[in-house]
């Protein structure tokens, strides 16, 4: 969907919100904690510039981050449009269809 020199996006398969994007470093780590400062700055102005995007195309009022790497052990930025307070919340996490998500590649088309 996107990609620069450190990182790689794409919508994520069971998102929480429709829009919900992944940012992904190409470097392996299992934690924020470990990475350089140049490397954090970074990942951080390409997750403010993809939610921006986000935020245009889905009308959503806000995008909230969520830093991981439990589910899969690696680093990971999950960028969900937010309308409300809990819509960060996984547990609503529903699994898009094909259709749904090549319709929603196409609206944010980085």
């Amino acid at each position: 969907m996107w990609e620069d020199e450190i990182s790689i996006a794409f919508l994520d398969a069971n998102p929480v919100k429709k829009g919900h994007v992944l940012l992904v470093p190409k470097e392996h780590y299992s934690d924020i904690l470990e990475i350089n400062d140049v490397l954090y700055s970074k990942l951080l102005i390409n997750a403010k510039r993809l939610s921006i995007k986000i935020r245009d195309t889905v009308k959503s009022p806000r995008v909230g981050f969520a830093i991981e790497g439990f589910g899969v052990d690696h680093l990971h930025i999950h960028l969900v449009p937010v309308y409300e307070g809990g819509d960060l919340n996984p547990e609503k996490a529903y699994k898009a269809s094909e259709e749904e998500l090549k319709e929603m590649q196409k609206k944010i088309s980085f």
